[in-house]
């Protein structure tokens, strides 16, 4: 699996590598909906952002992500990140992750395109055998989100993750294996030519 950064770039979406130079775009992009008061997900505010970043560039440069910064092609802005994590090279694993979009830009084709566009990558690219997609066991919206592009949920973590509430979170794991890629591959392209008037 090559980890070497990357842009991956559909018809309204790009996903570009995360860099330092995004602290503030990636503020504003939180800002919309100030997210960062979201109890289910973590997402950067302006006091914590510097660190958000650091850390996933951290765990970059020990090949366990690779996260991006999320572009609305049609505005030129971004409006959300996601990453690839938890890579597991050996075993041609990974686990997307750390997604989080714009209040205004949810419920768009924008997180669909990009999960395509990670998909594709991952399956297509790196011949994983298996992507894991985990959300907070109270993250409903997200929950639905992940079910709907094809993934099956695999069963609950209980106490799986300490947020920075200090609350145990349980978490939700789906996952999507190689031979059912081609087919849900389909489906979300078939999906995004309805969502984008054919």
């Amino acid at each position: 699996m090559d980890l070497t950064p990357l842009t991956l770039e559909g018809k309204r979406v790009r996903l570009e590598p995360l860099n330092p130079a995004h602290e503030q775009a990636l503020v504003s992009a939180a800002a919309d909906g100030e997210l960062w008061n979201s109890k289910v997900t973590t997402v950067p505010s302006e006091s914590t952002a510097a660190a958000y970043i650091a850390a996933a560039l951290g765990d970059q440069s020990r090949g366990l992500a690779l996260p991006f910064v999320i572009i609305s092609k049609a505005l030129n802005t971004i409006v959300g990140s996601t990453r690839f994590l938890h890579i597991a090279s050996t075993h041609r694993r990974v686990e997307i992750g750390n997604t989080w979009l714009s209040a205004s830009a949810q419920r768009t084709t924008i997180n669909t395109e990009a999960k395509l566009l990670l998909l594709s990558h991952a399956f297509e690219q790196w011949q994983c055998i298996r992507v894991e997609l985990v959300t907070d066991v109270l993250n409903t919206a997200s929950r639905a989100a992940i079910v709907r592009l094809g993934a099956r949920e695999e069963g609950v973590f209980r106490s799986h993750m300490l947020m920075p509430d200090g609350r145990h979170r349980d978490s939700v794991f789906h996952g999507i294996i190689a031979s059912e890629w081609p087919e849900i591959k389909r489906q979300l392209c078939a999906r995004l030519r309805r969502e984008n008037g054919g």
